[in-house]
């Protein structure tokens, strides 16, 4: 396969979905507390009503509705009051016309009503009276029972990330534990001689390992476990070796740097050498990421990205997260989250490729505006100023300034 053969991003994100339609997926049951962010691996259906009586959302008095029509400040309704609903407790009084039942926030409904009276509208002549100066109708102030929840309902679908949200409603329904898909293992590989690593002095012609950090927060942040395997120099047989290592120990890899069409670069050389079906692509028409690869290693799909941090990125949002929902159970695969800007300058594109183009953005009476970082390639400065992206398709040969655009941010909700 030869690398100035590239596919273009449709293509490659078909590829990568077809090429793990077969991959199973593990389950693991955790503590409710601990399925914050992860993916649920079947239905949860309410095991009862919720709330499971009806119940009141006001302190007052519960009543009959039709006793209340009428009545006013000019013109009250007498109620006979007969007791105290107690909070925590069950109800056993029963409401006949004409009475009323002194009621706490969340307390259970006695029979025979279906309204409650704020106190704020009622007045009491003594402890056995109620005048009742404003009307209310069937259900006002109640929620009935299961009005949020009705036994056998689906509360999450298989496949969904579990929210803060969903853990209170998990919570109200009783469960303590949730079965969830296992977080996805992957072990990122450095390569390259100029690399050093972080806490190390760098020398003339070195530079920090910035895209290990970089692509590991960001595949924390998709829910992943990350492990990083350090830096190999460029010599085929330490970097098969390591290699090999990662694709026995890992469900996914990711390879940064070793992706262009430089002599010393292995990586194509290594995916095809470890196992079937080998590199399926090599080359995308992406900018940046055009230099990216993907293969298969028997089950285990490998990355090579660009070395280019800002170029990692790009195709790590693109390619390797369509790979990591995919393998992480998500029922679909979500768009970005964007908002609408309007663009603050001409862009430039060539028709045939997609372009990604980092922009930051500012509010301006009312409307985004959204202002291209501009740079040479490699610079990790635009990467970091930048609030988002906006892509360009293969079939546009660029953005005028003064159109809406889609800034897709990043910072991504599923």
């Amino acid at each position: 396969m030869e690398f100035f053969q590239c596919m273009s991003l449709k293509e490659a994100q078909h590829v990568i979905v077809e090429s793990l339609k077969k991959r199973t997926i593990f389950s693991e049951t955790v503590h409710l507390i601990n399925a914050l962010g992860r993916i649920a691996a079947v239905d949860v259906v309410a095991k009862n009503d919720l709330p499971p009586f009806s119940r009141s959302t006001v302190d007052g008095f519960a009543v009959q509705s039709a006793d209340t029509f009428g009545a006013s400040e000019a013109a009250s309704s007498l109620f006979s009051i007969i007791g105290e609903v107690s909070m925590g407790e069950e109800s056993k009084m029963e409401i006949f016309p004409g009475n009323a039942v002194a009621i706490p926030t969340g307390g259970m409904l006695p029979v025979g009503a279906d309204a409650v009276v704020m106190v704020e509208h009622v007045e009491q002549p003594d402890s056995k009276n109620l005048l009742v100066l404003r009307m209310v109708a069937p259900g006002e102030n109640v929620i009935e029972k299961g009005e949020d929840v009705q036994v056998g309902a689906t509360i999450i679908k298989q496949g969904q990330s579990i929210g803060p949200q969903h853990i209170g409603m998990l919570a109200a329904c009783g469960y303590a534990n949730i079965s969830v898909y296992k977080k996805l293992e992957v072990g990122i590989i450095s390569t390259g001689d100029e690399l050093v690593g972080i806490e190390e002095p760098i020398k003339f012609g070195q530079i920090r390992d910035v895209n290990s950090y970089a692509l590991g927060a960001l595949l924390l942040e998709m829910g992943c476990a990350v492990t990083q395997m350090g830096i190999v120099k460029d010599s085929y047989e330490k970097f098969l070796s390591v290699l090999s290592k990662a694709v026995d120990t890992y469900q996914l890899v990711l390879i940064s740097g070793g992706s262009s069409v430089g002599a010393r670069d292995y990586t194509v050389k290594a995916i095809d050498a470890l196992g079937t079906p080998g590199v399926l692509i090599h080359g995308i028409a992406v900018k940046p990421g055009k230099p990216t690869i993907f293969g298969m290693t028997n089950d285990v799909p490998v990355f090579g990205l660009p070395g280019h941090p800002a170029a990692a990125m790009t195709v790590c949002k693109q390619l390797v997260k369509i790979a990591v929902r995919k393998l992480m159970g998500f029922e679909q695969n979500v768009e970005p989250f964007g908002i609408p800007a309007c663009l603050a300058r001409n862009v430039a594109s060539a028709p045939g490729r997609d372009d990604f183009i980092t922009v930051k953005l500012t509010k301006e009476n009312g409307t985004y505006k959204a202002t291209p970082i501009l740079g040479k390639s490699g610079l990790i400065r635009i990467m970091a100023q930048a609030d988002g992206t906006i892509h360009i398709p293969a079939d546009k040969s660029g953005i005028y300034s003064g159109e809406i655009v889609e800034v897709l941010l990043d910072k991504q909700e599923d």
